[in-house]
């Protein structure tokens, strides 16, 4: 019996994953689609050899992980198609800060992104793009669909036609609703639980490998840091920080140290997929 043709979309977060496999992964035709949830201890793969399919996709999203999952999947799966979706680096990392000031940390943006020392909490080797599709390429034998998540925002059913095309699927563009998954919290939301954190919450802390413990754990921290998002409507502004969450000053910092490795992957996905 033939081996079935995989496809895995690995990402990144902050790239509009959630959207992606809520409305539009969904919807594909003429291909497997299994869910993240199965993701955990290869599920998937159990899923594979199980049923009869010719074509499979999953879909994941990693970031500080990724070459760690690469080798998992690449140990299951080695010829599978890998595909990712990257954002520059000034607007990725900017999401990436805004998702841990919400979730209980209370460090600076410089605390969070350090350009100088890189004794920040995010390193700068997990921002350089171009080497994870070195390794995609190098574990995979082949070369990653690379997109972009700016595309994805202002010309959606653009996107979505490559990601089909690659996967060779096909969808009915009139089912795929364009609205987005949820909002995000705006930044005197953000401002005033990053107030809050510090003596609420570890600034070491790190949530467990344990599925279940994982979930406890974020169950248990979500109810505090909730209650501070949306209480903070009734907040008056006197009492919350003027200072700005992120300044454009530090983003036009992030984006010109990274501008060679965003040049290189823009350069990559032409080869890739040529097109406007």
């Amino acid at each position: 019996m033939n081996e079935p043709q995989v496809f895995f979309h690995v990402g990144l977060a902050k790239t509009g994953t959630t959207y992606l496999q809520h409305k539009f992964f969904p919807k594909l035709k003429g291909i497997k689609y299994i869910r993240r949830t199965k993701y955990r201890d290869f599920k998937y793969a159990e899923i594979i050899k199980k049923s009869h399919y010719g074509t499979y996709f999953i879909s994941n999203e990693f970031d500080r992980q990724l070459f760690r999952e690469l080798d998992n999947i690449a140990s299951v799966f080695p010829n599978a198609k890998i595909i990712i979706v990257l954002r520059r680096h000034d607007e990725w990392i900017a999401s990436q800060y805004r998702r841990r000031i919400k979730n209980g940390y209370c460090f600076s943006f410089k605390e969070f992104l350090d350009l100088e020392n890189d004794r920040g909490f995010w390193k700068q080797k997990d921002m350089l793009f171009y080497p994870m599709l070195q390794a995609i390429e190098k574990k995979f034998g082949s070369r990653p669909l690379v997109l972009f998540y700016r595309e994805l925002k202002e010309h959606p059913h653009a996107f979505m036609d490559k990601f089909a095309e690659f996967l060779g699927a096909s969808y009915d563009k009139q089912a795929v609703n364009l609205s987005p998954k949820h909002q995000s919290f705006n930044d005197r939301q953000l401002k005033f639980i990053r107030q809050c954190s510090r003596p609420l919450f570890s600034q070491d802390f790190e949530y467990s490998d344990k599925y279940w413990k994982s979930k406890f754990q974020r169950f248990f921290r979500m109810i505090p840091r909730y209650f501070f998002l949306y209480s903070s409507v009734f907040v008056p502004n006197f009492l919350v920080d003027k200072t700005p969450l992120i300044t454009p000053e530090e983003l036009e910092e992030v984006r010109e140290f990274f501008k060679d490795d965003w040049r290189k992957c823009v350069s990559y996905a032409l080869k890739t997929n040529p097109g406007p």
